[in-house]
């Protein structure tokens, strides 16, 4: 007979009195909390990242090919957006390998399952102990980097507006309420790479891999982003939520994408975590040298998840009206003249000139692909657009000609080509001090979504 088997009789044998859940839960966050990893991994994420946003807000040179780095000098408000795209590329994905990859895989190296499981009496407890354990110091690491990342930005810079991927301009309280749901936002990926974490850990035993599993998936997920993969599987992937907050700082704010990243999300973190939990029951403890089952883990772990993906995709392909990369031609040129509109009036205001309203201007924007020889859609760094403008009482027209890279997830920088009295470098003083001409080169993102169903 095995443990499985005798564990279960006593869990149900009335006479017999497992611990409680709370009680495991107080025990596995103990310790959690006195590894010394844990306790290195919480510091760093209380301190680094205030520290680091502080730093670089007083540099000369911001990493501009980060999304909303090139405002950093603007607003305090900057820097935890810019960690925000750190953490969902590298160190979220990290920290949950760390945390959720090694609970289960730590009792097979050190060979105490035994004592565990005699002194709890129930698997299942066992089990649950672990899970809120782990999501708990996940969730103080995701705290740690999002307060201590604003902190050091707004002791930096300060409290000031943020202008947001379509030129217009957030007021301070609005920026950070729209900063704290990103960052909230991005718990339902990181959730989904806990679970996947747990399911390694369990599935897998002593071998590392259970530990690199989630750093695996996530980088998995990443390559996918980049490659031109039709919007319905892009979506589909639970990795797409760690960028799609980008769509809260549009007005309107794009919240399709992102609703639909939440969604797959959470259903990634509760299919992983309840296969966790039934090959958690299943397994054999009585086997001190147990390193996972490859085929049981293919069966009960691997072939689930694959099923899960193709059944997103098949819901969001139904659900949405995207087809395609999902980046077209009137997209484009509509994400392009209105960011233009809202950019050009914070000019006008730095240069002292007399304000218009993006309806006075009636912007417009031609946009191009491939010097117009290939299809005006998809990403590519070979975008150009021609945007025209008119002021009141002026009879010319105004053109600015933008060199757009656009990448695949929807993201564009566009890099100004002329004249140099409008989009051209050029220093505009700001309350701040001396900045970039904001019409200089800004960043944008182009809705993957349609919102009505093409005929």
């Amino acid at each position: 007979m095995t443990a499985t088997v005798a564990l279960d009789d006593v869990d149900k044998d009335p006479g017999a009195r497992p611990v409680s859940v709370a009680r495991g839960y107080r025990f596995e966050l103990v310790k959690l909390v006195s590894q010394w990893r844990i306790r290195l991994l919480v510091l760093a994420c209380w301190i680094a990242p205030a520290l680091f946003v502080a730093a670089v807000s007083q540099q000369s040179t911001l990493p501009v090919d980060t999304l909303f780095g090139r405002w950093m000098h603007a607003t305090g408000w900057a820097g935890p957006l810019v960690v925000l795209g750190f953490a969902g590329t590298w160190a979220l994905p990290l920290l949950t390998s760390v945390v959720a990859g090694d609970v289960f895989a730590s009792e097979d190296r050190l060979g105490t399952w035994r004592h565990l499981l005699v002194a709890v009496r129930s698997p299942r407890r066992i089990f649950a102990a672990k899970a809120l354990a782990s999501l708990t110091v996940i969730l103080l690491l995701v705290a740690g980097l999002a307060c201590s990342s604003a902190a050091g930005g707004l002791a930096a810079v300060g409290n000031l507006p943020l202008v947001g991927l379509d030129g217009h301009l957030l007021t301070p309280a609005d920026t950070a309420g729209k900063v704290l749901l990103a960052w909230v936002c991005v718990l339902a990926p990181t959730l989904a790479l806990a679970a996947i974490g747990l399911l390694g850990s369990v599935a897998l035993g002593r071998s590392p891999m259970g530990l690199l599993l989630p750093a695996l998936v996530a980088l998995a997920m990443q390559l996918a982003q980049m490659l031109p993969l039709p919007v319905t599987v892009r979506l589909a992937l639970p990795g797409y939520a760690f960028i799609a907050w980008n769509g809260l700082f549009t007005s309107p704010a794009q919240l399709g994408p992102l609703l639909i990243g939440i969604m797959v999300s959470l259903a990634w973190a509760v299919t992983a975590t309840a296969l966790a939990y039934l090959l958690f029951l299943r397994r054999d403890f009585t086997n001190p040298s147990y390193d996972g089952s490859g085929r049981r883990t293919v069966a009960a772990g691997v072939l689930p998840l694959a099923g899960l993906l193709a059944v997103t995709v098949a819901v969001v392909a139904e659900a949405t009206p995207a087809t395609g990369s999902g980046i077209e031609q009137d997209k484009v040129q509509r994400s392009v003249a209105t960011a233009f509109a809202h950019l050009y009036r914070i000019q006008t205001r730095q240069l002292n000139r007399p304000d218009v309203t993006e309806a006075q201007l009636m912007v417009t924007a031609a946009c191009t692909k491939g010097g117009g020889k290939v299809a005006a859609q998809g990403p590519g760094n070979d975008w150009r657009c021609i945007v025209s403008w008119h002021l009141p009482d002026v009879e010319a027209t105004g053109t600015a000609i933008y060199q757009l890279d656009v990448t695949a997830d929807g993201r564009f920088v566009a890099d100004g080509d002329g004249p140099k009295e409008v989009n051209g470098y050029f220093l505009v003083r700001t309350p701040t001090g001396d900045a970039p001409n904001p019409l200089w080169q800004f960043d944008g993102n182009v809705e993957l979504l349609h919102t009505t169903r093409k005929g």
